[in-house]
């Protein structure tokens, strides 16, 4: 410990400190660089050695948030076997980062017109899921694996929200997220 009462700078794990800052932001989307300092257990002086600023912040979590979401993309093995399964795998994986996610998805317009290629990358992977499914036969044909894509996005960003506000149990979450992307994705077999 300094003499401040805070760790000291050698002490700082990195990844612990962008964990408390995504916890807070997900919370609190504007939590001042203080506030989030406080979070961490560190100075703000601290805070802003390892990140010049919000923006510095705010790109080294979506560093985060995309080793996380390719992590749980191979965890997941979407590649593999039923592709409603899949993405269900996939959900079940993705849930322990939720709310970073649903803090970026809400964040995106931070950095307008620039393309991050770890975006692009998950984009690509998750829409290769859902073409897999529509030329397997078990998604719709007129929803397009980007429009799939950015459902799941959009329902994974909620579903983190509304456990944080209370209106949906975090044991619920997956089984929620699933059924109302699946509900909607498959494609009806006509009797």
């Amino acid at each position: 410990m300094s003499h401040t009462g805070y760790p000291c700078l050698m002490s700082v794990n990195r990844e612990s400190v962008l964990k408390e800052a995504a916890a807070l932001l997900t919370r609190k989307a504007t939590a001042s660089m203080d506030e989030i300092a406080k979070a961490a257990g560190i100075s703000r002086a601290t805070l802003h050695r390892h990140f010049a600023g919000r923006d510095a912040l705010v790109r080294a979590l979506e560093q985060l948030a995309i080793e996380r979401f390719e992590h749980a993309l191979d965890e997941a093995r979407t590649g593999e076997g039923d592709p409603a399964e899949a993405v269900r795998r996939l959900i079940v994986s993705v849930e322990p980062v939720a709310g970073l996610f649903s803090f970026l998805y809400t964040e995106n317009q931070l950095f307008e017109g620039e393309i991050n290629e770890g975006w692009n990358r998950l984009d690509a992977r998750v829409q290769d899921l859902f073409q897999r499914g529509q030329e397997e036969g078990v998604f719709r044909l007129d929803l397009s694996p980007a429009w799939l894509t950015d459902a799941l996005y959009g329902l994974i960003a909620s579903g983190a929200w509304a456990v944080h506000d209370g209106r949906v149990a975090a044991k619920d979450l997956t089984r929620m997220v699933s059924e109302l992307l699946l509900g909607g994705a498959r494609r009806r077999v006509d009797r």
